[in-house]
Parts: C-alpha cells; sequence; structure tokens
C-alpha cells in the first residue's frame, strides 16, 4: 500500500485553478522532490495533503485511508503528517526542547520524561545537543530550521512533507539543513519536498516532479528530469533555473 496517493486534485482561488487534476504516488521510504516556479502549485499541493487547504475534486489517501472525506478527523490526520513550512514557526518563548517536545506531549500523549528524552536524542543526533535550553532568539536560522525539522520528525510521521525549507535562509546556511534531510532520506523516511535547490533535488530525490500551472508535466528519476527532460516547458525551466 502506498504511503500518499493523490488522485485527480484540483484547487481553485475564485477564478484561479491552482491544481488541475494532479496526481501523485508515493511508497514507503520514497523521496519525491517537487520543482517549478513560484506560483506553479507545489506549496498549495502540499497544503491540501495537510488539509490546510481543502480539495476542490479528487482524493487525497494517506495509507489507504481517505483524507478528504469531509467526516474525517483532521486533527488526527495532521498528527500523522510531519510538516515543516519555509517560515520556522517555533513558539519564541519556550526553549528549543519544548518546541520539539509539544506535539509529542500534547497531541500524542506521550509523557514528559519519554518525549524529552527522546527529543533530546534527536537534538543530539543532529548536532544541537547544547542548544536545547536556548530559545530560537539565541539560534541562527539555519538552526532554527533544524529544530523545526526535529520536531515535525519527533511524533515519528507516515509522511514528512517539507515546504521550500531553505528559501528564508542566508545561503551559507542553507547546505547545513540540506545535510540533515540526507539523514532523514538515510534513515528511511518518506518525503514529498518542494524546493528551488536543483543540485540538491538531483542528489537526494528518488524521483523528481515538475510542476507548471497547476499540473504535473513531467516526471521521472532524476537523471531523466535534469539530463533528458521530454517537455518544453521542462527544459525551459531547467535551462534558466541551471543557467544562471
Amino acid at each position: 500500500m502506498s504511503v500518499l496517493d493523490v488522485r485527480n486534485v484540483w484547487k481553485s482561488f475564485g477564478d484561479n485553478a491552482v491544481l488541475q487534476g494532479v496526481d501523485l504516488t508515493l511508497n514507503n521510504h520514497d523521496v519525491v522532490v517537487l520543482i517549478g516556479a513560484s506560483g506553479s502549485g507545489k506549496s498549495t499541493l502540499l497544503r491540501t495533503i495537510n488539509l490546510i487547504e481543502r480539495v476542490d475534486d479528487g482524493q487525497i489517501l494517506l495509507s489507504g485511508d481517505d483524507i478528504t472525506d469531509p467526516r474525517i478527523d483532521t486533527d488526527a490526520v495532521r498528527a500523522r503528517i510531519g510538516v515543516v513550512f519555509q517560515q520556522f514557526n517555533l513558539f519564541p518563548h519556550m526553549r528549543v526542547i519544548d518546541n520539539v517536545t509539544l506535539a509529542a506531549r500534547k497531541v500524542h500523549g506521550e509523557d514528559a520524561d519519554s518525549a524529552r528524552a527522546r527529543g533530546t536524542e534527536l537534538l543530539e543526533r543532529f548536532g544541537l545537543g547544547e542548544k536545547l535550553r536556548d530559545y530560537p532568539d539565541r539560534l541562527s536560522g539555519g538552526q532554527q530550521q533544524r529544530v523545526a525539522i526535529v520536531r515535525a520528525i519527533m511524533t515519528d510521521p507516515e509522511l514528512l512533507l517539507l515546504d521550500e525549507i531553505t528559501s528564508a535562509l542566508d545561503p551559507m546556511l542553507v547546505g547545513e539543513v540540506l545535510d540533515l534531510v540526507r539523514g532523514l532520506k538515510d534513515a528511511g523516511s518518506t518525503i514529498l519536498m518542494a524546493t528551488h535547490e536543483m543540485a540538491f533535488a538531483r542528489e537526494v530525490a528518488d524521483r523528481v516532479v515538475f510542476m507548471h500551472g497547476g499540473r504535473i508535466i513531467e516526471a521521472g528519476t532524476p537523471e531523466a528530469i535534469f539530463d533528458s527532460p521530454q517537455q518544453p516547458e521542462t527544459q525551459e525551466f531547467l535551462a534558466r533555473v541551471t543557467h544562471r
């Protein structure tokens, strides 16, 4: 059974059709990277999967469960998905360890000592052990984004959604965040990620999906998409972003 199955999903905002018949499947341990220009529908697709936006038509299945059913428990679905956005969204009044363990304690009912021990272990694993008692404003942007990612994986989500997680960072800090994503891939996480980092997409993705105008225009292995794109829209986009 697939972890994620997006079937003919449509989403409009007024007269603007942002998603137009999107089909996408992720199996366990897949890392799928969405590429495309701003406004192509990447972020909206991620937001529909996390039920921030409701689809107008089509289905989204999470491990076989139709999460677009209007009777679904939205909070229960979101508890199964880890999400990291462009902005870090850390609680400024809470220390790093409390930010990381909040969902595990409040949503999943894990006892505080167990959550703290596991959160500490994850922060140490990803080079943040010395920061667990700091407040977010004491961290660099790269460190804050790494904390946000650790928070997202604390609950062992079935699916991890990463939406342009390096776009708000100074270029000098991008590498440390992408290194963490490499570690998640090596650990077997199932990841759907939107990014403008083409070199990283080539390196880490099992499949690359090019979106344009709310549609998936082309999808395939990194080698197929980056070395031999078949569609004119893909060719034009890659020429623009890889030959600056």
